[in-house]
């Protein structure tokens, strides 16, 4: 697995399209964010800039990323050769989405490590960490499911805008409005639980059970993409 990781990291420096979007997009966006927290909080929290800056690495980095590259491996037949040697198909999976995985959890770490610096740390951070967590393995698991619909690269472009706006989208509504209006939506859509409980964990306020519950529909996303990316997924081209 790890040999395979090192494969990838190496071509994730060497593509500038995935460097682009993976890390300097989000980081640009998120950089932005932090230098104008005090126009952002005065229509949300801090808490609702780490939403965004979370969001815009793990939807457009980290998911887009890898819906990308399994879509070129497999079109590339890599997959395939790479089925025909000692490693199992999680240790393919593990090396291919390793390297984005690292880096767009270091992405985050430094991000938010800034935001702390510059506005105020979070009120709970061992909480914080925890929801980043859980929405890396969402948006990990979106991605394999969303890889098993996507037939090249380029169709990747099409295939990843539903989700990536989508979560993007939900995690602004919610940090915006909060979820006093219309709480079982707004939880229940991808994302929604999960910046719900990033804005407990930094604004704080919030009892630690009520905080915990969030954590459900998430991994109930998590579940429901694992699922899909088990009976859709393909490695092999499409003939």
């Amino acid at each position: 697995m790890l040999t395979i990781a090192r494969g990838e990291l190496i071509q994730i420096f060497r593509n500038r399209l995935v460097l682009v979007t993976a890390l300097v997009l989000p980081a640009a966006l998120s950089a932005f964010f932090i230098a104008k927290h005090d126009l952002f909080t005065e229509i949300g929290s801090l808490g609702y800039i780490a939403t965004l800056a979370l969001f815009f690495v793990a939807g457009i980095g980290l998911y887009t990323t890898t819906v990308t590259t399994l879509a070129s491996r497999r079109q590339n037949l890599f997959l395939k050769r790479l089925r025909s040697t000692a490693a199992g198909d999680a240790g393919i999976l593990g090396g291919l989405l390793l390297p984005i995985t690292v880096l767009s959890v270091l992405q985050i770490a430094v991000i938010l490590g800034a935001l702390a610096v510059v506005a105020g740390s979070p009120a709970d951070p061992v909480l914080l960490v925890v929801a980043v967590v859980s929405v890396v393995a969402m948006m990990l698991a979106l991605g394999l499911a969303t890889a098993g619909l996507t037939n090249s690269p380029e169709h990747a472009q099409v295939t990843t805008l539903p989700v990536s706006l989508g979560v993007i989208a939900v995690s602004g509504w919610v940090g915006v409005t909060g979820t006093g209006d219309l709480t079982l939506l707004k939880r229940l859509l991808p994302g929604g639980s999960a910046t719900e409980l990033v804005l407990n964990a930094w604004n704080g306020g919030v009892p630690l059970a009520d905080s915990l519950v969030l954590f459900g529909p998430t991994l109930a996303w998590v579940v429901v993409a694992v699922a899909l990316a088990a009976r859709l997924f393909r490695w092999e081209p499409r003939r």
